[in-house]
């Protein structure tokens, strides 16, 4: 496997960003490693951070690299600041940014497949939102999708907008209505999913059973509000995997479910 570093200029954001890309290689004689190259344009994953991280933390935090060698996938870590993946009420168009530059320019760069099978999406609490907001708005351009310790109800997540350490959400969603953009709310946007007629990623829902965010000493459930999202996808009638266990919000519980969502990728290799 090839890790690459890259820093180029974001027309959308008009300002220099990074991301760090994992490429597939063929090397033979690598001791400790088996990796597989696919023969055509790699399959890749695209793989969101969560919101005090960026780009790097997947490789920091996992053993990435070394999960998606036998798979031949290549990996695509953008950085997207705390924007919580959206055209920020406030701020830089993040959502524009990641829906349709990254992937226009990584495969610019990169020999990466465009097409919908070759195509999957995940990524960490903030990232796990950012991957349901993707996959639930363009259907067609994934085929799988997941979600750790996503941050999936935006709604209630305003009851942290006051504390210091989450002002800047009030830069990303207008909290001053009563109720977040439909565009920005995922229990909206899976309704209007559910009418949906082609082809459905397949989306793997991951959450620990000890998923709690404490903010100057006040707990916030996230696994209440996962639980609250998978009773929601249940009541549409539509097929989502949800998986949880023992773990709380940290990378110990995220490396231990990375490897369980790349085995379910519904990889094609002819």
């Amino acid at each position: 496997m090839a890790l690459i570093h890259c820093n180029f200029f974001s027309e959308v954001l008009k300002v220099q960003t990074s991301m760090d890309v994992i490429l597939p290689q063929g090397a033979m004689s690598q001791i400790g490693m088996e990796s597989n190259v696919f023969e055509k344009l790699h399959p890749t994953l695209y793989l969101l951070h969560g919101l005090s991280d960026d780009h790097t933390i997947w490789q920091r935090r996992t053993s990435i690299e070394r999960y998606v060698a036998e798979a031949g996938i290549a990996v695509v870590m953008p950085n997207a600041g705390r924007s919580f993946y959206c055209d920020m009420d406030k701020g830089y168009k993040y959502w524009t940014f990641i829906s349709e530059e990254v992937p226009k320019i990584a495969r610019e760069f990169f020999h990466l497949s465009a097409k919908r099978e070759d195509n999957f999406v995940a990524g960490v609490s903030m990232g796990g939102y950012g991957a349901m907001k993707l996959g639930l708005t363009y259907p067609e351009r994934y085929a799988a999708v997941g979600s750790f310790s996503g941050v999936l109800d935006i709604n209630r997540l305003s009851v942290l907008k006051d504390y210091d350490d989450f002002k800047d959400l009030n830069l990303v969603f207008n909290y001053e209505k009563k109720v977040v953009d439909d565009k920005d709310d995922i229990f909206l946007m899976t309704k209007k999913f559910a009418e949906f007629k082609g082809e459905k990623p397949l989306f793997c829902q991951y959450d620990g059973t000890e998923d709690f965010l404490f903010v100057e000493g006040v707990k916030y459930d996230l696994h209440e509000d996962n639980l609250k999202y998978k009773k929601h996808c249940e009541d549409l009638g539509l097929d989502f995997i949800y998986e949880e266990g023992p773990g709380a919000h940290n990378w110990a519980y995220w490396d231990k479910m990375i490897p369980n969502f790349i085995e379910k990728l519904p990889l094609k290799r002819d």
